[in-house]
């Protein structure tokens, strides 16, 4: 039974760390996202007293749209140009960027490389951390030897004290690593609590519009793969950017999921070298071993994220199961994607996995999330099954439908060139696309059903 509304205010309420509902009552599961153990007190008067800080100023005016000025600010140049891509060209002045990834994926040694190179270009920039000392910080920058004696440095936790050492210092560019760390001394909770969190990056956000300060923060991912705290956190700030890649893995992937002054998955490649993060300018020849005859098993195809065309090589393994249960294991792919395809390449290839285990993943770490790559899935399965090698320089794209043709897939221009460019003669593209595709100097077969694909894609 509710509580009334009068006792509900006078008591203290349960707020979600995750999506940030409140409930006058404890339970062990949030009612709202259904994540459980999240639950957290607050007093409901101290919302009440947050709710009133918040917004970028005095009420003003309202104006038509046509009466609001506007004028063009340059990006800034991070000297990087993966970490460019991913933000859609640069530094937007006054902009708040979220960066999240699991711990020691690269995210404080990103931008403290960042960092010094802006710092190195006059522009004036401040880094706080609150989860190490400025020698620590000291010593890790020269380890990446890319310490600037110009860049300013604060450890500090204290949200107030490092407003102060802005007024001071009027970065250009405000790093906090991290914002689970930082706390306002007039609120309730402990730092990385939900209100701590929400406030703290509201009040940055008004710094960052006011001044026209490009802010970064640092947010932890929790063991689900979701940024530690309220999802609200995503919803506040201009740029969302993932850190993604595996701890054993030299290979790291940045990307964009929101960004309000660019293209959303946007990615940038990274390898993690012991001087710091080095940028792979072309991914494709990382993500593909060689373009020349394949194993059985192996197929290349084109991948698109956001705007830049990547090539990828998908792997299969299927062998026999020594269990009850055949084994669908996937790995950078869509599982119930791959249990789709299968099912097609029984219907109508004649290809019978029946009982046997099947193993596909994309080399490199890569993940794909399209499914223009759905062709290459079903020519690796099936040339591992039956033994069969696929001929060399081949590119397979193309979607399949639930009655084993192929369908057409976008950018398809700019996927071929990219298979030409690293010397690529053969693409294999759906039927629908004849007409539609034309790149001098690559071979294009137009398939109409999956079955008809395998004579252009195998050895004889």
């Amino acid at each position: 039974m509710a509580l009334p509304k009068s006792k509900a205010k006078s008591g203290n309420l349960y707020a979600c760390r995750e999506c940030g509902d409140t409930t006058a009552k404890w339970s062990g599961k949030c009612l709202s996202c259904g994540t459980w153990d999240s639950l957290v007190e607050v007093t409901a008067s101290s919302m009440e007293e947050d709710s009133q800080k918040r917004g970028l100023g005095d009420v003003g005016e309202a104006l038509r749209l046509k009466q609001v000025e506007t004028r063009k600010e340059p990006r800034t140049h991070t000297g990087m140009s993966e970490f460019d891509r991913v933000l859609g060209g640069g530094i937007v002045p006054g902009s708040l960027i979220l960066i999240g990834g699991d711990p020691g994926i690269g995210k404080s040694t990103l931008l403290l490389q960042v960092a010094t190179i802006l710092s190195v270009a006059d522009v004036p920039v401040l880094y706080v951390t609150g989860e190490e000392s400025l020698a620590q910080l000291k010593m890790r920058a020269e380890r990446l030897e890319t310490p600037s004696p110009e860049m300013y440095v604060l450890s500090e936790t204290n949200l107030d004290v490092i407003f102060k050492q802005c007024q001071q210092t009027r970065p250009g560019v405000l790093v906090i690593d991290s914002i689970q760390t930082i706390y306002k001394s007039d609120l309730p909770g402990s730092p990385g609590s939900m209100t701590q969190l929400k406030e703290c990056t509201l009040a940055l956000m008004v710094h960052a519009k006011t001044t026209g300060t490009a802010v970064f923060i640092v947010g932890h991912v929790t063991k689900d793969g979701v940024l530690a705290g309220p999802r609200m956190l995503e919803h506040m700030v201009d740029t969302v950017i993932y850190f993604e890649g595996e701890r054993h893995n030299a290979y790291r992937i940045l990307r964009a999921v929101k960004n309000r002054f660019g293209a959303t998955n946007e990615i940038g490649v990274f390898e993690m070298a012991s001087a710091g993060l080095i940028q792979v300018d072309n991914p494709s020849q990382v993500f593909v071993h060689n373009r020349g005859e394949r194993d059985p098993g192996s197929v290349v195809s084109c991948t698109l994220e956001g705007t830049r065309p990547i090539l990828v090589e998908v792997q299969a393994l299927v062998s026999r199961s020594n269990y009850s249960m055949p084994q669908r294991v996937s790995m950078g792919l869509d599982s119930k994607r791959l249990t789709i395809i299968l099912a097609l390449l029984e219907k109508f290839a004649g290809i019978n996995i029946g009982p046997q285990d099947v193993f596909v993943s994309l080399a490199g770490g890569f993940r794909v999330e399209e499914t223009a790559v759905d062709l290459a899935i079903a020519a690796a399965v099936a040339s591992n099954h039956l033994g069969r090698k696929c001929l060399a320089n081949t590119l397979a794209l193309g979607e399949l439908g639930l009655n084993g043709e192929l369908r057409t897939i976008p950018q398809a221009d700019a996927r071929v060139k990219e298979a030409m460019r690293l010397g690529f003669k053969t693409v294999i593209l759906p039927k629908p696309m004849q007409g539609k595709v034309n790149v001098p100097g690559v071979e294009l077969k137009f398939v109409k059903k999956l079955a008809d694909a395998f004579e252009f894609i195998y050895q004889t």
